[in-house]
């Protein structure tokens, strides 16, 4: 098929669905300049070793290291902005075609673009919990301050506060995670967008969908292992696609063949 004619099908999916369900990865934020993990030069892990800078382990025998690594990462996020992917979405489920969205991401930008149903497999930067007493608290107060002296934030009891994002060796939130795999088995189309689906168990979810009979589009610049079980396949930015899709969406029946407006990437 053309980018034409995929953009048109999965618009034609999207419009039969009932319970249409979103998957984004790293690649639906890299548009809005957040760096994902594991593209060649650009990724986070091209230079840095996660296992030494992002795992539980290493985060309680030297949080310092994990602090100093992911600070400018949040100020990247403090100051990006939703890019066109995430306001499709958003429009897609004021339209009452998206149910719900499962994410890697703990940048909030969804949240931010709009959408109001977000499931983060991989938590957040909102709140911090202390590894000592376990209090939770918001994140806010303190963000400022941390990325203009980089100093580790600590407790009211004197213990070190962690991100409530998930590092290498922590279980996913077993909620958030039931709830996602509910959400996948009762899905009639998942849309994937800007993920390799290579992390587990979080990338294990697409597939648990089209086992339940769901159908699947997508939409990443690498291809995946998971497209030999989508409907359509587009090898493109999500910030140029899913524009398109969404406008192919809004088009009525007479003119479902046009192609999108907006500039759209090569195949």
């Amino acid at each position: 098929m053309s980018l034409q004619e995929k953009v048109a099908r999965a618009a034609q999916l999207i419009r039969q669905s009932h319970h249409m369900v979103a998957f984004t990865g790293a690649g639906h934020s890299t548009p809005s300049g957040i760096p994902d993990f594991r593209s060649p030069e650009s990724g986070l892990w091209e230079k840095y070793n996660p296992m030494l800078v992002a795992s539980v382990w290493a985060f309680r025998l030297d949080p310092k290291t994990f602090y100093d690594w992911v600070r400018p990462l949040v100020d990247t996020m403090l100051n990006a902005a939703p890019n066109p992917a995430h306001l499709a979405l958003a429009e897609l489920e004021e339209m009452g075609y998206l149910k719900v969205i499962i994410t890697q991401n703990i940048d909030n930008l969804h949240q931010r673009a709009g959408s109001r149903r977000v499931l983060e497999l991989h938590g957040h930067m909102r709140e911090a919990t202390c590894i000592r007493c376990y209090k939770q608290v918001p994140v806010d107060p303190m963000i400022e301050q941390f990325i203009r002296d980089g100093r580790v934030p600590h407790c009211e009891c004197g213990g070190v506060l962690k991100p409530d994002v998930i590092l290498f060796g922590e279980q996913l939130p077993i909620r958030v995670l039931n709830q996602a795999m509910e959400e996948a088995r009762r899905c009639d189309l998942i849309l994937v967008a800007g993920s390799s689906l290579e992390v587990a168990p979080a990338g294990d979810i697409p597939y648990l969908a089209v086992e339940h009979g769901a159908r699947a589009i997508v939409v990443n610049i690498q291809p995946t292992a998971f497209d030999c079980r989508a409907e359509v396949v587009i090898h493109g930015d999500v910030a140029d696609v899913l524009p398109c899709l969404l406008e192919a969406v809004l088009r009525t029946e007479e003119d479902g063949n046009s192609f999108c407006r907006s500039t759209a990437p090569a195949i």
